[in-house]
């Protein structure tokens, strides 16, 4: 993936929760989904309650982190 195509995964605004990367298009914080995975819950679970994110935004952060 190329540094670009971040921007369809994730965005840092100063204005949107005070810069905290969250994913694009949405108020959803990136490390909300760390959150649920550290604490044992699925992908399904963190989209179930964050529907407004897209599985290929996951999908591409996780392959990203690697």
């Amino acid at each position: 993936m190329k540094i670009e195509d971040l921007s369809n995964i994730l965005h840092s605004d100063p204005e949107i929760l005070g810069g905290t990367p969250v994913f694009t298009g949405t108020r959803v914080p990136v490390e909300s989904l760390f959150a649920h995975l550290e604490g044992g819950q699925s992908i399904d679970d963190f989209l179930h309650g964050f529907p407004i994110v897209r599985r290929e935004q996951v999908i591409a952060l996780l392959k990203r982190s690697r």
